[in-house]
This record gives C-alpha cells, structure tokens and sequence, in this order.
C-alpha cells in the first residue's frame, strides 16, 4: 500500500499513468496524489497535460521510467480504443483500464484488432461536470458517485483488483455490469436526458425575451445539462447509439400520446390519459436514488433571503444551530428584485419543526 503523508493507507500499490489530462483524467490523478499515490499524465495536448501537473494532478513521465502499475484512459470516446492499444502495446505489464461513457462500442473494437485484453477491463465512473477541462477538475468528483467495472470472463482477480482499488480510493461506489447492460442503462439515464434537455433549450433561441425572463426552478432543472459540450455528445451518442434510438422512439409515441390527448381534450378518456401519462412521471422520479443511494424522498422549503453579502452564510449557520441535517440546497434569484430564494430539502419529519424555528428566528419561508 501506498502511504500519504498525513498516513492514510492507499490501496493502490504501484505507480497510475493517465492518458488523457481533462476533466476525469485530471481528477483521478488529483484524488490519487492526495492519498500519495504516485501519478504521471499524458496528453495529446502538451499544455493541457502541462496545466493539470501545475493544478497538482500528477507529473509527466520520465524516459526509462518502468511500466506503471495501472493505466487510466481518460480520452474521448471517439479515440479510446486507440488510446487502449497504445496503452497496452506500450506498457505490457501494467494493467489499463478507461473510462469512456461507452462500453461495448471499444471493447468489440479492440476484440477486432486482435488484442490480448487479459490486463485490461473497461470502467465508468458515473460522475462529470457541464464544463470540462482539467481547470474544472476536483479531487472528490467521484465521491459517493457509482463507479462501473465491466469485468468478463477472462478478467483475472488481480486486474479487477486494481482498477477496484482505484475507484475505493476516489469515494466511489463499485458496480459490476456487463458492457451491453451498461450501455443499456446509461442511455436511459444519462444519454436520453441529455438528448431531451438539449431539445428543449433549443425552443428558448427563438422565443420572446419577455417569456424568457418568466423563466423559474423548473427550466432551469429541466435545461441544466443543455450547456454541455456538443462535440463530446455527439461522439458519446454516436458510439452508443443503438440504445439511444431505441429509447427516443419509446420517447416520440410517449410525446404523440400526450399530444394526442391534449389535442382531444374533452373528448371522453382524454383527461385521465394525461393525468396517468403525468402520474407515469411521478411514478418514475420516485425510483430514482435519493442521498447514498436511498429511496427516501425529501421534504422542500423554501427560505426568503436578501440578496447580499453573509445571508446563506448565516442560514445555514442557523439551521446547523437547530440540528437541522440539509440533504440538499438550491438557489433561485428573482429577476428584477434584491431578493433570493434558497430551496432546502430536509427529512419530511423535519420540515415543520424546521420552518418554526426559522421563522421564530426571523426568516420569511414559503
């Protein structure tokens, strides 16, 4: 094991070489190097390797230096099957891993050439940002995130080992999925979201400033991931596109049977095909893992404060003060007023103490 310096055991034995200094690559190596592991980066870019070192992610390799324990392909998806062989041709004894968003689209491609895959398995770390680049990276990107290992038949212990072990170093949450039922899933939640959120921001460029400046809570949650970048999207969805098709046509009929029925809307049964078509939805949000993977679902309030200097410090110091455990923060600002709304999920047995005793403090809730 590799010892930090403040004496908190790695479980990372060896060197971690990281091909590709972004956002993800760049994260690794800074979640590593905080537990002492020894980290080199690489990257088609000089100046973007050269500018994760200087945020502390890592170092470049020295010629002659021996074969790193592990390998991380951190490249965009449309090269990963390159950057893979390069790796393997490169550094025989290491193990490589990558994390491209797609998995089966790179392995059948490496299958293809011909390779020896005994030392490598892919991963995905369920984790990014709207922005990329290594200026954007964290140390705790991957903390209490889902972290996926696509093991195989043929992966020996020792490979899986390691790449485990990197993933428990970085806070991760291990998952074990096949190639194909994880493209399957991260098209349902992460590649059709963001197909959906993207088309509805579009409808904004044409719309009237004056609509605009209605806008609230629910476009912006509903638009957030639209500010991604288009050109990683479009090889992300093209790698993995047969499951994001699927899924956009399920989508299309979903649309044209509510458009249907709003169109007849007083015709018999219409009315309940679009409130069971909008329950479907409640339904849906239901599933979806709240704080540590849980289920549990949060009570909302809604907290007034001035919009300046020291105010969501002191309310949150406050709610420290009355042992009120925030699962969750948002912030909304009104448009045209020196005011602010800060959205706060707490356990629903909470929530009315909470409102009471912010209130008999002086704040104005909703």
């Amino acid at each position: 094991m590799t010892e930090q310096a403040n004496g908190l055991a790695s479980r990372v034995t060896g060197q971690v070489h990281v091909i590709g200094a972004g956002l993800l690559g760049a994260s690794v190596g800074l979640g590593l190097r905080a537990r002492g592991v020894d980290v080199t980066l690489e990257d088609v870019s000089p100046t973007t390797a050269a500018l994760a070192a200087d945020y502390g992610a890592g170092r470049a390799r020295v010629a002659g230096e021996p074969d790193p324990a592990l390998v991380v392909v951190a490249t965009p998806p449309d090269v990963v099957a390159d950057a893979v062989e390069g790796a393997i041709r490169r550094f025989p004894s290491a193990v490589v891993t990558d994390v491209a968003s797609v998995k089966l689209a790179p392995l059948r491609e490496l299958q293809r050439r011909g390779l020896n895959l005994d030392n490598y398995v892919g991963s995905h770390p369920m984790a990014g940002r709207e922005r990329g680049g290594a200026i954007m990276a964290r140390a705790d990107l991957f903390v209490a995130r889902p972290w996926v290992v696509c093991r195989d038949a043929d992966t020996s212990a020792e490979t899986l080992a390691l790449v485990e072990a990197v993933a428990l170093d970085l806070g991760a949450v291990l998952l074990e999925m096949t190639p194909e039922a994880h493209d399957e899933a991260v098209g349902l939640v992460s590649h059709l979201p963001q197909v959906v959120s993207s088309l509805l921001a579009a409808r904004l460029l044409p719309a009237d400033e004056h609509a605009i400046e209605l806008a609230g809570g629910g476009l912006r949650d509903t638009t957030r991931i639209a500010a991604s970048d288009p050109e990683l999207w479009v090889q992300i969805l093209g790698a993995n596109r047969g499951p994001v098709i699927e899924l956009l046509d399920a989508f299309q009929r979903d649309v044209a049977a509510f458009t249907d029925a709003l169109r007849a809307a007083d015709a018999p049964g219409s009315k309940r095909s679009i409130a069971d078509l909008l329950a479907s939805g409640a339904n849906g949000v239901a599933r979806i893992p709240g704080k540590h993977g849980s289920a549990a679902r949060f009570a909302s309030i809604t907290v007034l404060i001035d919009d300046r200097a020291g105010q969501l410090a002191s309310l949150l110091t406050e709610l420290g003060e009355l042992g009120i455990n925030m699962e969750d923060l948002r912030l909304e600002h009104s448009p045209g007023a020196q005011i602010g709304f800060a959205e706060i999920a707490v356990l629903p047995e909470v929530a009315e103490r909470a409102v009471a005793d912010l209130q008999s403090r002086g704040w104005r809730t909703l």
